[in-house]
């Protein structure tokens, strides 16, 4: 595809990349608060492994059996999937998705060209600049 003047884009089709890229952007933050509580389950859970070892020690079987029987080998969903397969569906399948879609939209519409709105205020808040405080150009009237 030609190289496309992204001064050349309508408000609109600037505005609606804009909005495809903060939909990306949320997503991928969800997907970090994903890991982050793939993380805290899997640290829980190696408390409980302990508990289990320090409950057996206590002569405390019922309750270490409880936990190596009943919560260790357990899932987090009705599924019995663990927190690492539900981050990988995510991960291989609607966040993926997403970004092929932001990554196709941006193609089509701006030769590939991603954040064509800060694009577009950076160079109108460098033409502000060059102006004069009170919003001459400096030239005689």
């Amino acid at each position: 595809m030609a190289e496309r003047d992204l001064s050349e884009l309508s408000d609109t089709e600037r505005k609606a990349l804009h909005e495809a890229e903060l939909g990306a952007e949320w997503v991928h933050r969800a997907h970090g608060a994903l890991i982050e509580f793939h993380h805290d389950v899997g640290h829980g859970m190696d408390h409980f492994e302990r508990a289990e070892t320090l409950f057996r020690e206590a002569g405390r079987t019922e309750l270490a059996d409880e936990l190596r029987e009943e919560l260790l080998p357990r899932g987090v969903d009705g599924n019995d999937r663990w927190t690492y397969e539900l981050l990988e569906d995510f991960r291989n399948g609607f966040l993926g998705e997403i970004d092929a879609f932001e990554s196709a939209a941006h193609q089509r519409v701006a030769g590939g060209k991603r954040h064509v709105a800060e694009q577009a205020q950076k160079r109108d808040w460098n033409e502000r600049a060059r102006t004069e405080p009170d919003g001459s150009t400096g030239e005689g009237t």
